[in-house]
């Protein structure tokens, strides 16, 4: 299968968390997960999926999907994951790990952040007592983490971006996407982290140090989106600490991790009928199954799915590339009555782009060549032509016309 990876998606966490788990019940990876900080001693890399509705159904036709899966009227579109080591208190000095972890967040378009919701790991990640730590601090601490790493970054340096900006009158936000460049930050993110905080974006040589780090602040919010997987949700205090969680601003996910790669394992086994993101399964192959298996399957359902809906993994990915990052799904086709490409192939690809992308831009995302030598483009739904300046909604089938060729 060819994959198309859109956004890097970074899972981030204190140690002891499930972060780990997460990120293979996620990928199906093999990575050490064990009960003692800093398992992940260099970042893993894995292939999740965003899980959406295929096209195919409403068109009636049958797919032959080349860089995504089709799975009972679902597409698994491929995304990328990076399992980052747990991050403790003062990594932005150098503690634990330190700024090599850190460096691997620059990496990342969105953040997971997976907190023990029930509260049995303290700040540095060692086990305790359920219901004894409160997870709004680890959230609180990471915030600060980040920030600081990006208040080192650009400190040194600000005198003079600030000096120069005021000079040479193009603002402060080209300077800054040029010094932030390798955190993936853009000018857009820059203006609109100075309009949050309140500063005066032709002045930046006038701001204090407590304006400097509120614009910091809000840059990190905005340019590194994050998400909150309350994991272990099954166990005590967690339903109350995710009320809680949900008062810091961000989104929250009730997860459990463990649960998700427990379904994962038994589904690659064929021995449960499961999908990523399910509120449910079955058993295909009770015969090859242990009495205590069955009994932690049925727990899964009753103690997991059935009170939450699903195990949380799933709807994770979904929500931070559907709703952090603002994506659509988008099919091209070379020929629109087939709905295929040049091999005969119906409904191949499948693309995730930002929302607000025009079908001039999209072509570029396809190939190059194709946005350079763009023409029209052609709705499959209607037939009709659209222009380079036409924005795309989500699920389009379109097919690019061009002075080199069509796709």
């Amino acid at each position: 299968m060819q994959r198309v990876y859109s956004r890097l998606l970074g899972v981030v966490g204190k140690p002891n968390t499930g972060k780990s788990t997460f990120f293979c019940a996620a990928t199906l990876a093999s990575v050490d997960i064990a009960n003692y900080p800093f398992t992940t001693i260099k970042p893993n890399r894995g292939v999740g999926y965003v899980r959406t509705p295929c096209v195919h159904p409403e068109f009636k036709v049958q797919d032959n999907p080349k860089n995504s899966l089709c799975l009972d009227g679902d597409r698994l579109v491929p995304v990328e994951l990076i399992d980052i080591a747990g991050i403790v208190p003062g990594a932005w000095e150098g503690k634990g790990l330190g700024n090599q972890f850190l460096d691997e967040i620059r990496r990342a378009d969105a953040l997971v952040h997976i907190v023990d919701a029930s509260g049995g790991t303290d700040i540095e990640g060692k086990p305790c007592k359920p219901g004894e730590h409160d997870p709004i601090e680890d959230v609180e601490f990471l915030e600060k983490e980040i920030t600081m790493w990006m208040v080192t970054i650009l400190k040194k340096d600000w005198p003079r971006i600030a000096r120069t900006a005021e000079q040479d009158k193009k603002g402060i936000a080209p300077h800054l996407e040029d010094r932030l460049n390798g955190l993936g930050i853009k000018k857009q993110y820059v203006n609109e982290a100075i309009r949050k905080a309140g500063l005066n974006v032709d002045k930046p040589a006038t701001w204090s140090e407590e304006d400097f780090y509120r614009f910091v602040d809000n840059l990190r919010r905005i340019s590194k989106p994050l998400l909150i997987v309350a994991n272990k949700i099954d166990l005590p205090q967690a339903q109350t600490n995710v009320e809680h969680l949900k008062k810091l601003g961000y989104p929250v996910i009730t997860a459990s991790a463990e649960a998700e790669l427990a379904l994962r394992r038994a589904a690659e086994k064929n021995l449960i009928d499961y999908k990523p993101g399910d509120t449910d399964f079955t058993i295909k192959q009770p015969e090859k199954l242990s009495a205590n298996q069955i009994q932690a399957l049925e727990r899964i359902k009753e103690k997991i799915l059935k009170p939450n809906g699903s195990s949380g993994v799933q709807e994770a990915i979904n929500t931070v590339y559907f709703k952090l990052l603002d994506m659509i799904t988008a099919y091209p086709v070379e020929d629109t009555e087939h709905l295929s490409d040049h091999n005969g192939r119906i409904l191949p690809d499948t693309y995730l782009i930002p929302k607000g992308t025009t079908a001039r831009q999209f072509a570029y995302i396809i190939h190059s060549e194709l946005g350079d030598n763009f023409l029209y483009a052609i709705d499959a739904r209607d037939k009709r032509r659209i222009g380079e300046d036409t924005v795309l909604k989500d699920r389009d089938v379109i097919s690019i016309v061009s002075t080199k060729k069509r796709a």
